[in-house]
């Protein structure tokens, strides 16, 4: 099952109505998949300024993230801001910060498990129904130019965070997935030849991997995806997010259900219509079922 939403907004007013909007069509799928949820929101950068997001150890909260920013500080030499959300925290520091950052957590804090790193993309996910993790992580309050959600049916796994979506395996890159891959072992091994790291056994996760190696190589996102339709075996549809970018494609078959609309307002995806329904404009909105094997990307810098 699985239900996946993707919204991108080519209209800036609608910015701060962004999580709102997506929260919305989650919820809608919510029976699609009940188990865990999760989204990746890309808000507005701030210059020099990088992001990690992190997931807090044994349920966390502001002591325990205070306590690690201010180690991170005390470390690095940088100044280390953090943001708590549910379960999370985003840690902001100065670009050129990052990579010690990364190694700061490595080192002392390996149970502060990394979700997301970049200029623009948080990601928070949850166990629970949309509704729920919507409202633990103040998905309403979130504004930003483009966002993707999950609601997840661990039909081949545990029930746990870790196999929740999004996921991501480079910075300001996410993916959403619906459907399963048969390859996703032969392509494992592949990515980490070319240096990739996996945290779980997610087949999702591996596709991640294969958009962000492409990417690497220097393929543009609808390249990448284009080249995926060669090298990954089984039914899939993906939604990706880049830092600029929001794309959709379904494998040669397309037996999993998706719709989507597009104004001149957003572009927006829905395994099921119903999850459309509260976008303002849908009425008017031009509806469609995207093609198989066909790449749709939109971009906006």
């Amino acid at each position: 099952m699985c239900g996946i939403a993707g919204l991108f907004l080519k209209d800036t007013s609608l910015e701060p109505s962004l999580g709102r909007l997506l929260g919305g069509m989650m919820i809608e799928l919510g029976d699609r998949g009940p188990d865990s949820s999760g989204f990746a929101v890309y808000g507005a950068p701030a210059p020099g300024q990088a992001k990690l997001t992190i997931r807090l150890p044994d349920g966390g909260g502001q002591h325990a993230a205070r306590a690690i920013a201010d180690g991170a500080t005390a470390a690095t030499g940088h100044a280390v801001e953090v943001r708590v959300r549910g379960t999370h925290a985003v840690l902001s520091m100065p670009e050129e910060a990052r990579d010690a950052l990364r190694a700061f957590l490595a080192a002392r804090h390996p149970e502060a498990h990394l979700v997301s790193s970049g200029e623009r993309m948080e990601i928070f996910k949850d166990i629970g129904r949309p509704e729920v993790v919507a409202d633990a992580y103040d998905l309403a309050a979130m504004q930003g130019s483009h966002a993707i959600g999950h609601t997840r049916m661990a039909t081949e796994s545990a029930v746990t965070i870790d196999g929740a979506h999004p996921f991501s395996t480079g910075d300001d890159q996410c993916l959403v997935h619906n459907g399963s891959l048969s390859n996703h072992n032969a392509v494992r091994r592949t990515l980490k030849r070319e240096g990739l790291a996996f945290e779980t056994e997610n087949d999702s996760e591996v596709a991640a991997g294969y958009l962000t190696w492409r990417m690497r190589e220097g393929a543009s996102l609808a390249q990448a995806l284009e080249q995926a339709l060669s090298d990954l075996d089984g039914f899939y549809t993906f939604v990706v997010g880049t830092r600029t970018g929001f794309a959709v494609l379904r494998d040669p078959i397309a037996c999993k259900p998706a719709v989507m609309a597009e104004t001149d307002q957003w572009v927006a995806f829905g395994s099921e219509y119903r999850a459309l329904t509260g976008l303002p404009g849908i009425e008017a909105a031009r509806v469609f079922e995207p093609e198989p094997a066909t790449v749709y990307a939109w971009e906006r810098t």
